[in-house]
């Protein structure tokens, strides 16, 4: 048995979250490939070693004394060095950090050293080698990953060792230059490393007990997801739900490996477990709710539209030459409605409808703005009857007036928009009806 286990920033931010890390690690034998990410706060009024690291290179980009900052970022790590007992000198690694930053190594590379240093404290803590990430995960020169090459090499390096510790968050281009991912990217190498070594299990530590039903800023103590399935996951992810960075979906998918989200500071339970496929049964009809606000809607009408052929290839192609890409399209016989992010399309309203125009000759177009998403998602909606009129009767029990509805083929995920101002109702409303009504 193998498992891959990656710790979030909150769970590394002092020595005391170092040892539950450790505690959690040993208590397993089959967790033997650990990923840290760099230390996160320690209290509210803390800041991020990965934000202090930003500061830092920006002060000796602008060719100003950093030494103070660079000062205070060791001393972060010298505070776990002390707390945990361990004889590590980082006076090395900082040198060399000092170095690149007066030649001006790039932002990619100062973010990357906070992953870095944590890992080597975290080897030293556990008796682990210490494996470069930048050694093994191949970035293309447009800064995007390099899959194929990524998972050979990392297969080569690893697969003959029994345990390894290696730093999240960043990789290297074929030039040898540190490149990064985006912010939350230690997931995504944990997801690359339980894929090289074929692992068993991918457990994700971080400061929450899994994925919940709904937002906790919109729903009291929302109930906790048991399981999930990666297709209900990219679902909720794409919709805003955030605890995992969606791309770490993707390297494990292929070989089935499940994911479990855990608590560092609640390590008895059981958190999400996110797999493949699954014959569990749900808890509530519905897995979870998430939603965004900041769209706008473009309503095109035209008589006879469904016999023209090409007509919605034509009005994306307005959308595409702008470089806006659309989120939903729902359509009747005489209409079609294009729903995008309201901030990407407010520059270039105008020019979109005169493309419109002239691509489609409309009847008549019509824009609404200050709208909602919220995706109503879940594996047990597909055998349960009533689902939409449930959502509708709670909504319009609420008084919310509902704006648009798009249900996929999959029957697995309803989008519903509304108002921006009723965002937060319309969430609650289906939370109730579908959770709390059933407990």
């Amino acid at each position: 048995m193998k498992t891959v286990v990656k710790f979030g920033g909150s769970s590394l931010a002092s020595a005391e979250q170092f040892k539950k890390v450790g505690e959690i690690i040993r208590k397993d034998p089959s967790r033997r490939f650990v990923v840290p990410s760099a230390p996160g706060k320690r209290n509210d009024s803390d800041t991020k070693v990965t934000d202090l690291l930003y500061r830092c290179y920006e002060s000796a980009e602008a060719g100003e004394d950093f030494t103070v900052l660079l000062k205070a970022i060791k001393e972060r790590y010298y505070e776990i060095i002390r707390g945990l007992s361990l004889e590590v000198s980082l006076e090395q690694e900082f040198h060399e950090i000092e170095k690149m930053f007066q030649e001006k190594a790039g932002r990619e590379y100062a973010a990357s050293r906070g992953e870095y240093l944590n890992s080597r404290i975290m080897a030293a803590y556990l008796g682990f080698p210490f494996v470069d990430a930048a050694e093994m995960i191949v970035f293309h020169e447009d800064g995007t990953l390099d899959l194929e090459e990524t998972d050979r090499c990392m297969s080569q390096r690893l697969l003959p060792m029994d345990c390894a510790v290696v730093p999240g968050f960043y990789g290297a281009d074929r030039e040898g230059h540190v490149r990064t991912f985006s912010r939350g990217g230690s997931d995504v190498t944990g997801s690359l490393v339980a894929r090289a070594i074929s692992a068993d299990m991918y457990e994700n530590w971080t400061d929450v007990s899994g994925f919940l039903v709904a937002d906790p800023h919109i729903v009291d103590d929302p109930e906790t997801i048991e399981t999930i399935t990666y297709r209900e996951l990219r679902e909720l992810s794409y919709m805003g739900a955030t605890v995992l960075h969606e791309e770490a979906i993707f390297p494990v998918r292929r070989q089935g490996i499940p994911i479990n989200i855990r608590n560092t500071n609640r390590p008895e339970d059981k958190g999400t477990l996110i797999v493949e496929s699954t014959c569990r049964k749900p808890r509530y009809v519905i897995t979870g709710i998430a939603g965004k606000k900041g769209f706008c809607s473009i309503n095109i009408e035209k008589s006879l539209m469904n016999s023209e052929i090409g007509f919605g290839r034509k009005v994306l192609q307005v959308f595409e030459d702008q470089g806006i890409s659309f989120e939903h399209m729902p359509s009747g016989i005489d209409t079609m409605t294009v729903f995008v992010h309201q901030d990407d399309f407010v520059d270039h309203e105008q020019q979109v409808i005169a493309g419109i125009h002239r691509a489609v000759s409309p009847d008549f177009v019509e824009m609404e703005s200050d709208l909602a998403l919220i995706a109503v998602v879940g594996r047990g909606m597909k055998s349960t009857r009533g689902t939409a009129s449930r959502i509708f009767s709670a909504l319009a029990h609420a008084r919310i007036n509902v704006k648009m509805i798009d249900q996929g083929s999959s029957e697995q995920n309803i989008i519903i928009g509304v108002e921006n101002r009723d965002f937060e109702s319309a969430v609650k409303a289906i939370y109730d009806i579908f959770v709390t009504s059933s407990m």
